[in-house]
C-alpha cells in the first residue's frame, strides 16, 4: 500500500541559500552594480537547486489530495452502526465534498439447521469500514471521531490508502451475474446421526459420512434391512437426531 505523498523543501537548497546571504554579509557593502553581478554569479552557481526548489514548491501549492479509499478499523459487531453514524456526520457537517462513500463488503450466507433454510448477509471483514475520501486535516476529523471508529490503518497522523485494484475487486464481487455463490452452512459435521425426514427414506436415521456443501448433499450410510446403505440427501432432507 502506498503512503500518503509528504512534500519537504530539499535541505541542500536551504543550505545553498544561507550559504549565499552570508557570503553577503562578510563583504564590505558593494556598489549597486557590484550587487547585480554578485547575485547574477550566486543565481548562475545554484542555478540548477534554486530551480529544483521553485519547481517542487509549485508543485505543492498546486498537488490537491487525491481521491482514495481508506480502511478504517471499529469495535467488533459495529460497523454498520459506524456506516451510518458516519454518513450522517457527512451530512451534518458539510462533508460530501471531501467524503464520498462508506461501505461495508457484505456477503449472503444460507444456513440449514433441522432441514430449514435461512438467509443472511455476513460481513467479509469483521471490523473494517471502507471509506472513499480525499484525506486531509477536516475529513481525517470526521471520520476519525466518529463513535465506534478506533483508527485508520496506517499510523496515527498518516493513514495508508488501500490499492484501487483490492478495493474494485470487493465491490464489484457482488455486482457480477454469477460471479458470487452463497455460502452454505450446515449444522451437521461428519459421523454425526440425523434422521431423513423426507423422500423414500423417511423416518430412517443415518451416520453423515461426507458432506459437500457447494451442491448443497450429503451421504450418509443407513441400515435397511440390516444392511449398512449409503444414501445420498439433500440438505433439507435430514436433521439432527435428538
Amino acid at each position: 500500500m502506498d503512503l500518503l505523498e509528504e512534500y519537504q523543501i530539499p535541505s541542500d537548497a536551504l543550505e545553498a541559500d544561507q550559504l549565499d546571504a552570508s557570503d553577503l554579509d562578510d563583504e564590505d557593502e558593494p556598489q549597486p552594480s557590484s550587487v547585480d553581478h554578485r547575485v547574477k554569479v550566486l543565481s548562475e552557481k545554484n542555478s540548477d537547486k534554486s530551480i529544483s526548489v521553485s519547481a517542487d514548491s509549485a508543485t505543492t501549492a498546486k498537488r490537491p489530495p487525491k481521491r482514495r479509499w481508506y480502511i478504517v478499523h471499529t469495535y467488533s459487531g459495529h460497523e454498520n452502526k459506524v456506516k451510518v453514524n458516519l454518513e450522517r456526520r457527512i451530512e451534518s457537517m458539510n462533508m460530501g465534498d471531501k467524503i464520498f462513500r462508506v461501505e461495508v463488503p457484505q456477503k449472503s450466507v444460507t444456513k440449514i439447521k433441522d432441514g430449514k433454510r435461512t438467509e443472511k448477509e455476513e460481513r467479509i471483514f469483521p471490523g473494517y469500514v471502507l471509506v472513499e475520501m480525499l484525506m486531509d486535516d477536516d475529513s481525517w476529523y470526521v471520520v476519525r471521531h466518529t463513535p465506534g471508529v478506533t483508527k485508520f490503518v496506517g499510523s496515527q497522523k498518516k493513514p495508508i490508502p488501500a490499492k484501487d485494484v483490492e478495493i474494485k475487486r470487493i465491490l464489484l464481487k457482488d455486482q457480477r451475474p454469477g460471479a458470487t455463490v452463497a455460502k452454505i452452512e450446515i449444522d451437521l459435521k461428519v459421523g454425526e446421526v440425523v434422521k431423513i425426514v423426507s423422500g423414500p427414506f423417511a423416518d430412517f436415521e443415518g451416520t453423515v459420512t461426507e458432506i459437500n456443501p457447494e451442491k448443497e448433499r450429503l451421504k450418509a450410510s443407513v441400515s435397511i434391512f440390516g444392511r449398512e446403505t449409503p444414501v445420498e440427501l439433500a440438505f433439507n432432507q435430514v436433521q439432527k437426531s435428538h
